[in-house]
């Protein structure tokens, strides 16, 4: 579906609170992907994206909408930390390596595509191989006087799932394990040097039907679609559409206040990074890679640093500067109950497996949010991960004495009970005022 700008933040709203500059800067970067996919192909190739740079403390939703995007789009994406990278001729990863990744990712989603495209053809000739097997230990195990059966008799029952538990003995490819030539590194795996020219390994494994069931229809999965062709649209994809998410940039910022010491590492970790932003071509394990219209999106808290630390040629690639602001108790309300994958409904729903369903009164969703928003103040702002911790000590009891046969239980949660079970939180707060 090639979504408007309003539809991507409408959808972005279901699961992100507020920072709308944000949700609108990385709405509008991707509907500009389409639009430039109707271009001429001459004017297409002097379009190329607006790299967007999100500052802003953590916890408060950078990640989470650049994935949500990538996601709603199914376009190819990763998230890299700018730290885990060092500058060309130091051990580590090199940065041309998060483009291998993309590229990895993306033909990692396309092949997934294709093998439900075939999802259908595959049940059916796995399910056949299966039922012989099947069929063949019903017979021996059969009683006397009992009629032996087909592998057409046993063909329903697998589909309807009767068999299962049933142990039952198949072969299997036998894949070589990966190994990691440097620290960091990229992995190779022996078995892929040779390709086809050495025959498949395969060993028997014991397991159930219902597992079965699932590697036998991955491997004939895998002999109906064309491997070149899941290759092919993976790298355009990852040219095309893919999106890189920097986090941590602010933590290879120079500071102009320092001289010397690790900041020349990291400018030569933005040096290396700027040629890829600005447009190269990657060799990968699959052929050269262009980087000329992947969307690059770089966040940071730039608590230290500033932005405008970054080197002048960096800070042109990202000509979009959106800031992020920290969460407020409104938004922290907002946050335990209106996204589709609230808080409170995941806690509710986890505890329900044990039969304790929660009821949350508004008072104690307000005091909730009061906290997180004070301990935010006082201590590290964290976010909307503030949350979580508030949220563990509040249902610890609970958690931990949940479980064992006993019918549905409500507990409800309100104001009281908060402040009940976070006094030792408050008091702790309110003692922190008077230390300096």
């Amino acid at each position: 579906m090639n979504y408007t700008p309003r539809q991507i933040v409408a959808e972005l709203d279901k699961y992100i609170i507020g920072q709308d500059k944000a949700k609108r800067a990385v709405a509008v970067a991707f509907r500009n992907r389409y639009r430039r996919s109707k271009l001429s192909l001459d004017m297409m190739s002097e379009v190329t994206p607006k790299n967007i740079i999100m500052k802003g403390p953590t916890g408060v939703g950078k990640t989470e909408i650049a994935r949500r995007l990538a996601r709603l789009v199914k376009a190819p994406f990763i998230k890299v930390e700018a730290t885990k990278y060092t500058e060309v001729g130091y051990v580590g990863r090199d940065v041309e390596s998060m483009i291998r990744d993309l590229v990895e990712s993306s033909i990692r989603l396309v092949r997934e595509e294709y093998m439900k495209s075939v999802n259908e053809r595959a049940e059916a000739v796995a399910f056949k191989r299966l039922s012989k097997i099947v069929c063949a230990i019903l017979n021996t195990n059969r009683a006397e006087g009992v009629e032996e059966v087909n592998p057409n008799q046993t063909l329903n029952g697998l589909s309807a799932g009767i068999y299962d538990e049933m142990q039952v003995e198949i072969e299997v490819k036998d894949q070589p394990k990966s190994m990691e030539l440097i620290p960091g590194g990229a992995e190779i795996n022996i078995g892929s040097i040779f390709g086809d020219a050495l025959p498949k390994r395969m060993k028997k494994k014991k397991m159930t039907v219902k597992e079965a069931k699932k590697i036998l229809i991955e491997e004939e999965s895998e002999k109906l679609i064309d491997e070149d062709a899941v290759v092919s649209e993976g790298v355009r994809r990852a040219e095309q559409e893919g999106i890189i998410f920097i986090d941590e940039i602010d933590k290879i910022a120079g500071n102009s206040n320092r001289n010397g010491g690790p900041d020349v590492s990291r400018e030569g970790v933005q040096r290396d990074i700027l040629p890829i932003v600005e447009g190269c071509t990657v060799q990968t394990k699959y052929g050269p890679v262009k980087t000329d219209y992947i969307l690059f999106i770089a966040a940071g808290a730039f608590h230290v640093s500033s932005v405008q630390d970054l080197i002048p040629e960096l800070q042109g690639r990202f000509p979009v500067l959106v800031e992020l602001s920290s969460l407020t108790k409104d938004d922290f309300v907002k946050i335990l109950t209106t996204p589709k994958n609230a808080i409170t409904i995941q806690y509710t729903t986890l505890l329900e497996v044990d039969n304790v369903k929660l009821l949350f009164t508004q008072d104690a969703i307000e005091e909730i949010a009061t906290l997180s928003e004070a301990i935010n103040e006082r201590t590290e702002d964290i976010g909307a991960r503030r949350l979580h911790t508030v949220m563990e000590n509040l249902l610890e009891d609970i958690s931990f004495n949940a479980g064992g046969d006993h019918p549905m239980i409500e507990v409800t949660i309100d104001k009281k009970y908060v402040d009940e079970h976070l006094e030792a939180i408050v008091r702790n707060q309110n003692l922190k005022k008077y230390i300096l």
